[in-house]
């Protein structure tokens, strides 16, 4: 069945899922932030169908999210590097990662994050401002500059 696109809703949520919303697609970036540039050792790490691969890293390509860089010529052969845009869906990576943790790894994590200072970490939203944490208790929603305006 085919997925209606949510892209035309003024909401950044809908958006971005629009570009990453199929399951597939966040393994995939998941998988170049720990390292992997490679159809093949991506193909092969997850398992996916090459043809399903093919397409996602397509996608990603379009949106900026991944650049194609050619790295042998006769024949010619391409590796997929994360653009910045890509780069930024790492705390996006560690939140799910880090939910996922808490709620859907019994045994404990599967991974772990090392930070450069030697520390153990998990993802966690703070304000920019003070540095207290974002939890649904501490954050109100209210209209950004994108709102739409009345006629």
């Amino acid at each position: 069945m085919k997925r209606t696109s949510v892209g035309h809703m003024n909401c950044s949520v809908a958006r971005s899922l629009d570009v990453v919303g199929e399951w597939w697609t966040l393994l995939i970036v998941r998988n170049m932030l720990m390292g992997q540039r490679r159809f093949e050792e991506i193909q092969a790490d997850l398992g996916i169908a090459r043809n399903i691969l093919s397409d996602r890293l397509t996608t990603l390509v379009e949106h900026g999210i991944v650049d194609r860089v050619r790295y042998m010529e006769h024949p010619d052969r391409y590796e997929y590097v994360l653009t910045q845009k890509g780069r930024d869906l790492f705390p996006v990576i560690a939140a799910i990662m880090a939910w996922g943790d808490a709620w859907e790894s019994p045994d404990g994590p599967p991974l772990v994050f090392q930070h450069s200072c030697g520390h153990t970490v998990a993802a966690g939203a703070t304000c920019s401002a003070c540095g207290g944490a974002l939890t649904l208790d501490t954050v109100r929603a209210r209209r950004g500059p994108g709102w739409p305006r009345p006629e």
